[in-house]
């Protein structure tokens, strides 16, 4: 009797087939099933499909700096190194890349469009439905405190998807300043004398974003409430004391397959430049291009094209919907493959923000 031909087929049968870990024993696939939360909205690599928790991930398996050689050699003629997508041929890849690496703020015109402080926001020109339902803030911090470490908002813009400025003015804080950090936010102390008040500032974002709705009416679906984009927005939120549902707030540093591990979140500057092909925050640093890249960030993962599931999510911390302990032996007889379709996320994909409008 083969042994060796047995122990192969044994060991083939308990690997997962989301991230190809291979397990002695059955019951300890379906373990690691129930708590991987593997399914079809991780990134995955496009030449052995394997599953990755994050785009850094997949980034290293692909590209390095320890990937799978394979992998690497096709990767290398017919691989995005921004949406990390494999095409049929380089000529395909190069036609894509055209439109994959995107540039800032529309360029020169987009900088002199920005000059100037806008300070009215008009809720007439973005009623629900328009280009104004989903908008992304960013601020810009000076120090307060007696050491100056003390985060104080002193500029603030919204735009919508389209790049326009929505909303765009200094913020006077509630408290002195006594760190401009000039070299980052350009902010001198004459900008702030006459600027408009942080609770004035706060009672306008507050109000375009709800919309008039109420706040414990808030909904993601079909509610006249704004959807968020912002990078680090609890931080910014906090500093121009906001209040805002999570349900309704997309966060780049957040995100999942966007962050570093699954504690850690990569920099704003990082994110753009290797996911959207171009540089931001060199020298002093402007929100409305913060604004721009969280923005094409998040349209990049939402127009993601997932498999659709009944239910995205899992219902409870261990994944019990699908992998429950009562059945267990029905998991043990089932394959790697079924084991994966039933497998669901752990996190809200933005991919289903597209299927909710």
């Amino acid at each position: 009797m083969d042994y060796s031909r047995l122990e192969s087929s044994e060991t083939l049968r308990n690997k997962c087939a989301a991230c190809y870990r291979q397990f002695n024993k059955i019951e300890h696939l379906v373990e690691h099933m129930r708590t991987s939360y593997h399914s079809s909205h991780e990134p995955s690599c496009g030449i052995c499909k394997k599953h990755c928790r994050s785009f850094e991930s997949l980034r290293e398996h692909v590209i390095g700096p320890l990937p799978k050689q394979e992998c690497k050699n096709t990767f290398s003629s017919r691989g995005c190194k921004y949406c990390l997508s494999v095409f049929d041929s380089p000529y395909t890849l190069r036609l894509h890349q055209d439109r994959c690496q995107l540039s800032g703020a529309a360029g020169l015109i987009g900088r002199f469009g920005n000059l100037g402080i806008r300070d009215n926001l008009d809720h007439g020109n973005y009623t629900r439905g328009s280009s104004g339902q989903t908008v992304a803030l960013a601020c810009k911090m000076v120090g307060g405190g007696s050491d100056g470490s003390l985060d104080l908002c002193a500029r603030v813009c919204l735009t919508d998807e389209y790049d326009n400025i929505i909303f765009h003015t200094y913020v006077k804080p509630p408290m002195p300043v006594t760190n401009y950090r000039y070299e980052t936010t350009g902010i001198r102390p004459e900008y702030l004398r006459d600027a408009m008040p942080q609770r004035q500032v706060q009672r306008k974002i507050q109000d375009f974003l709800c919309n008039g709705e109420p706040m414990w009416k808030i909904r993601p679906r079909a509610g006249k409430a704004r959807m968020l984009v912002g990078h680090g927005l609890d931080h910014d939120l906090d500093s121009l004391q906001i209040e805002y549902p999570a349900v309704m707030m997309r966060d780049t540093a957040k995100y999942p397959p966007l962050m570093k591990t699954s504690k850690l979140s990569n920099s704003l500057k990082y994110l753009t430049q290797a996911y959207l092909g171009y540089d931001i925050q060199s020298g002093i640093q402007d929100p409305y291009e913060d604004c721009v890249a969280t923005m094409k960030l998040y349209m990049r993962m939402r127009s993601q094209a997932h498999k659709i599931d009944a239910y995205p999510l899992a219902t409870d911390p261990q994944n019990r919907n699908n992998f429950a302990s009562w059945r267990q032996g029905e998991l043990e007889r089932m394959s790697p493959e079924q084991m994966l379709d039933i497998s669901r996320s752990d996190f809200y994909c933005w991919c289903l923000d597209c299927r909710d409008t």
